[in-house]
């Protein structure tokens, strides 16, 4: 833990930061309407097959022969090791579904020398893909509308607003990011943006404890004031809690395997984010649409006659 001496006057440009989150997010949801989201096969629905080759393999090589073959929408990556890689393809017109992993198989044989050993195939149907598409989609909906009902509860429906909108932000930024890079968005990184909801609100709420607390504590001082004086008693936790989340994340990025590559990849903008959002969106929307002391003061209990 380290100690900041000095208030720091947070909200001072709060104007610029918001003005440049708001950007953000247009451009974000300008990329996701235009560009449209590059979903994996839990989405779309297809075939996953896993082959392993006794000695190394170009993907390229692999990738060049199959959309030769008539795979076209083939994807191809590694899985663990160069030697063990995974290949998407498309929903095709074959009745029997496995009779397209046999043939990618073959085709894979046949093209060298090395021993080509089939793995796993996995078929997910349209129908299936886009109900999970659906159901991803209302998940973070209820979660988002059961956060809104939790912290207005909690504390007062400003707060409830600049913590709920804060959480769009960061979501419709991380989403953003794989609108624009075409990056697949597979279950994993709806996991990743499930997590974050729980990862920013946590983080807000922190600051918001801190923001009741010190406005029922200092008789004088400005909302501003207050809030500055909050989010700074908190920031060494905040800079702690996150860098350590961080390195966690980047520790997964760059050793973790392609598998969660995009789950760590979602969670580190999450992070990021969320980090930035919980004092220049969620507390910044709160005092700018005129929190008080009066808002967080204790209600006084009415007063009881004795008299019979």
């Amino acid at each position: 833990m380290f100690y900041v001496k000095n208030t720091i006057n947070f909200m001072r440009p709060r104007w610029i930061f918001m003005a440049m989150s708001a950007t953000l997010v247009l451009i974000s949801i300008f990329a996701i309407v235009t560009r449209g989201l590059n979903f994996g096969i839990q989405f779309t629905g297809g075939t996953v097959i896993e082959v392993h080759y006794s000695k190394s393999v170009p993907l390229s090589d692999v990738r060049s022969l199959l959309h030769k073959a008539g795979f076209p929408d083939a994807q191809v990556s590694n899985i663990g090791t160069a030697r063990d890689v995974m290949i998407r393809v498309a929903p095709r017109a074959e009745k029997n579904r496995s009779k397209v992993g046999d043939k990618v198989v073959q085709l894979l044989s046949q093209d060298t020398t090395q021993k080509v050993t089939l793995r796993k195939v996995d078929f997910v149907g349209p129908t299936v893909g886009s109900e999970l598409r659906q159901d991803g989609a209302l998940a973070l909906l209820y979660t988002v509308i059961a956060i809104l009902i939790y912290v207005t509860l909690r504390f007062e429906w400003r707060f409830a607003l600049g913590a709920v909108l804060a959480l769009v932000h960061d979501i419709i930024i991380t989403v953003g990011v794989f609108a624009i890079t075409q990056l697949e968005f597979n279950m994993t990184v709806l996991a990743a943006l499930l997590a974050l909801l729980g990862y920013s609100l946590n983080d807000t709420i922190v600051v918001f404890d801190r923001v009741r607390e010190n406005f029922r504590k200092m008789r004088k001082g400005s909302p501003a004031g207050i809030m500055n004086a909050a989010v700074t008693q908190t920031l060494s936790r905040t800079v702690i809690t996150s860098f350590t989340v961080v390195l966690v994340l980047l520790s997964l990025f760059f050793f973790g395997g392609s598998v969660i590559h995009n789950f760590s990849l979602a969670m580190l903008i999450g992070v990021i984010f969320g980090t930035y959002s919980s004092v220049y969106v969620a507390s910044a929307l709160a005092l700018t649409l005129g929190v008080s002391k009066a808002d967080l003061m204790p209600t006084k209990k009415a007063d009881v006659d004795d008299r019979p």
